[in-house]
């Protein structure tokens, strides 16, 4: 028996999908509405106490503290 298929269609409204779980997979967490930043640099979300302030490009950015490569260690060591 074939598993029937799911189609997903925008809602009239046109701000939802049908098939769609509703919600975030970052959702909102603490008084200032979320827990994690994505870094600059490597683009992966972490929690705001792993990262710093850094002026790149002309203007502040979040990025890993003290390096991506040593966030992600930090993590996978956990």
């Amino acid at each position: 028996m074939a598993k029937e298929e799911v189609k997903t269609r925008i809602e009239p409204d046109g701000l939802r999908y049908k098939s769609k779980a509703p919600g975030s997979p970052f959702a909102p967490a603490g008084a200032f509405g979320g827990s994690t930043m994505s870094c600059f640099l490597c683009g992966l979300h972490r929690p705001r106490a792993m990262l710093k302030m850094r002026k790149l490009l002309g203007k502040s950015q979040t990025v890993c503290d003290p390096s991506c490569k040593d966030v992600a260690e930090r993590i996978a060591g956990h």
